[in-house]
């Protein structure tokens, strides 16, 4: 996946989505323009897709729904620096262009 949202605020960056199919489980691989890479785990359930990253500094998490037989999906993140408090962080909306 490549993402790219022209705003100074949020950098261009590209993951990489896997599995593995003896332990059934999933992850992503992100990486930014600014040399930050992380590890998520996730999960796939009906339409939503979670991922997470639980890390005592900086954790983060994500539930995306899709909607419209896979044309849209609502991105709803959550962010917690140093243990505190979650808080909303980024939403998306993603639409498929025909």
């Amino acid at each position: 996946m490549h993402s790219e949202i022209d705003h100074p605020s949020f950098p261009d960056g590209a993951a990489i989505f896997g599995s593995d199919d003896v332990a059934k489980t999933y992850f992503q691989l992100s990486f930014d323009e600014r040399g930050i890479s992380r590890k998520y785990d996730m999960t796939i359930t009906g339409n939503q897709l979670k991922w997470w990253r639980d890390e005592p500094s900086f954790s983060q998490r994500v539930t995306m729904t899709i909607e419209d037989n896979g044309n849209k999906m609502e991105s709803l993140g959550e962010m917690s620096r140093e243990g505190a408090a979650w808080e909303k962080d980024l939403a998306l909306t993603y639409v498929r262009l025909r």
